[in-house]
């Protein structure tokens, strides 16, 4: 399974890698921005995309955009995770197409859920961090 999580911060980026490396044998490939996740996309088949929405040069919402318009990645589930989550907030990145939205903050259990209701091959189990 392979995963391209888009977030400017490191930590963020690292914190999702090790909540999916717990999750199952996940493959993470990072983006620090909108810009280098639209480099990667085509040039890669991902199972998921989780991005943030506040980016520098493109920011999440333009991402989910681009990908719901893209033949190779339109149907990728999409999880948007912001500190942005105002039921508007929400609303709108349902609306363009992104298929689960999490508030940051959020516990390892709460992303490892919304990956196990994207992913279908991810486990119950996995989506516990049962041993």
């Amino acid at each position: 399974m392979k995963v391209l999580v888009v977030d400017d911060s490191r930590a963020m980026r690292a914190y999702v890698r090790g909540v999916l490396k717990d999750a199952g044998p996940w493959t993470v490939v990072e983006a620090s921005s909108g810009f280098e996740a639209l480099r990667l996309l085509p040039r890669e088949a991902f199972d998921l995309v989780i991005t943030d929405i506040n980016m520098p040069d493109i920011n999440g919402l333009e991402l989910v955009r681009f990908i719901r318009r893209s033949e190779r990645q339109g149907r990728v589930p999409l999880l948007i995770v912001s500190t942005l989550s105002s039921e508007r907030d929400r609303a709108r990145v349902l609306e363009l197409g992104a298929d689960a939205f999490l508030a940051k903050p959020f516990e390892p259990e709460d992303l490892r859920g919304a990956v196990a209701g994207l992913v279908p091959s991810v486990s119950a189990k996995d989506a516990r961090g049962d041993e």
